[in-house]
């Protein structure tokens, strides 16, 4: 993997992870039921895009 590919992925990790902690934190802070379902489940997508990004580093060495 080329130095330029990994600080991109190294990058998409940051936001990924920050997304994540983001939803998380303002799915506690809701009321509503449906919506906080919803924003809990970004949640979970933004985890597992951090997941997969992470395994492309196991793949590039």
């Amino acid at each position: 993997m080329s130095p330029k590919e990994l600080l991109y992925i190294e990058d998409a990790l940051g936001h990924e992870q920050q997304m994540q902690k983001a939803c998380a934190d303002f799915a506690s802070q809701l009321q509503d039921v449906q919506l906080k379902s919803f924003v809990q489940d970004l949640a979970g997508k933004h985890k597992q895009s951090f997941n997969r990004f992470y395994s492309l580093l196991g793949r590039g060495n």
